[in-house]
């Protein structure tokens, strides 16, 4: 017979391995129910300034210059950073009607870097609100200026629901690619905003006012800039909220090496904030008595989805393991049901907002998916994060 003690300590385990994913479905759950939200009108008095990071993005930054520009009224601006560029990127942005910075630095490369040299030059002339898009990404016209007078009226940062197209080209793991940047991106933020809670910053369509720009704290060389970004503007009483109504677009990598480069870096991030920022949200968060940091304290504890599976997965079978050799049931039926209401919260995110992007065959590929994960994780605990800043290829 199994001691109360041990028992005991088996249980607490068990909830403490499920408690990510019973945070995750209950965003999901939460997020899954039809939208309601209603496009807003830009107001011509916000004053504007779009700024563009790029680094070699001579293939694609002049439809984005025209694509932004057309959008903007006369007194705005449109400001692409021409980061340690070795190609046309400057030459083909200034022709298409952006102004353009030239920043040559090689041993500071990255967003970071980019964003706290366009905040020189717009102190200059201070716009009243700085808007972020990456260099790859479209927007629906008239959607960008209403995300710039939302923040401006709320004085927050607002950001917009950034998607990722699944390629043309791409086979099954590029769908579930796309499908987990859809709930890690609309699913779950809309999940917490129906709560009253605020939001992560995804790296574009990131509107903030000028004030709250200038006096970001820095987040030079860390590899998901956004989303530790977000976090300090929430610990100084500035938490990012979601607007629902606008979509910002880009598309994931067609080749497989880009794509897992890419999932490299946003990944190996999401497990360092969980690492060194989610302690300070809950903190701040309970000296504060504030619901809204401790709320993003709880979603900062999620790991990525491949990797939130193979953890319950993995306890799952511990669970089992233990209760045939004799051990409690009560852990294995924690496990058990942590992993089934997980599948269903997975399920109901495709069936609510993924099927144009994943094929009922296709869903059948996620083992397949995970195990490509799998050495990236390695790393991460082998080696630690993955500090090298790299350029998406667009190719």
């Amino acid at each position: 017979m199994t001691q109360p003690w041990v028992s005991l300590l088996l249980t607490c385990s068990a909830c403490l391995v499920s408690a990510p994913a019973w945070i995750f479905s209950g965003e999901v759950f939460l997020g899954v129910w039809p939208s309601r939200a209603r496009p807003r009108r830009a107001k011509d008095t916000v004053r504007t300034a779009v700024i563009i990071p790029a680094h070699n993005e001579s293939l694609g930054i002049a439809e984005t210059v025209l694509h932004i520009k057309e959008q903007l009224h006369p007194a705005d601006r449109l400001i692409v950073i021409a980061d340690n560029c070795t190609d046309d990127t400057a030459e083909k942005a200034l022709a298409a009607g952006a102004e353009v910075l030239e920043r040559v630095n090689p041993n500071e490369r990255g967003k970071g870097y980019a964003l706290s040299y366009a905040a020189v030059e717009l102190g200059r002339d201070p716009p009243d609100v700085v808007l972020i898009m990456d260099a790859d990404c479209r927007v629906r016209s008239g959607d960008l200026l209403a995300l710039s007078t939302l923040a401006h009226e709320k004085n927050r940062p607002v950001q917009a629901v950034y998607l990722m197209e699944r390629p043309r080209s791409g086979g099954a793991l590029s769908g579930i690619s796309a499908f987990a940047f859809l709930v890690r991106n609309w699913v779950r933020p809309l999940g917490l905003k129906r709560l009253g809670f605020p939001c992560l910053l995804t790296g574009t369509g990131m509107a903030f006012p000028w004030q709250l720009f200038r006096d970001a704290p820095a987040t030079h060389g860390f590899l998901v800039e956004d989303l530790l970004m977000g976090h300090e503007l929430a610990l100084l009483g500035a938490p990012p909220l979601l607007d629902e109504a606008i979509f910002v677009d880009s598309f994931l990598p067609e080749a497989d090496a880009a794509s897992f480069k890419q999932r490299r870096r946003w990944e190996h991030g999401q497990l360092s904030v969980l690492k060194s920022v989610a302690p300070r949200l809950f903190g701040a968060g309970l000296l504060r008595f504030d619901p809204g940091l401790l709320a993003l304290a709880l979603d900062a504890t999620v790991p990525p989805l491949a990797l939130l599976v193979v953890l319950e997965l993995v306890s799952l079978v511990v669970m089992l393991g233990i209760w045939l050799l004799g051990g409690p049931i009560e852990p294995l039926l924690i496990a058990l049901g942590t992993f089934v209401v997980l599948t269903l919260a997975v399920l109901a995110a495709w069936v609510a907002r993924g099927r144009s992007l994943l094929t009922p065959r296709e869903l059948l590929s996620i083992p397949g998916y995970i195990l490509w994960k799998i050495p990236l994780y390695k790393t991460f605990v082998r080696s630690g994060a993955h500090t090298e800043w790299e350029r998406t290829d667009r190719s």
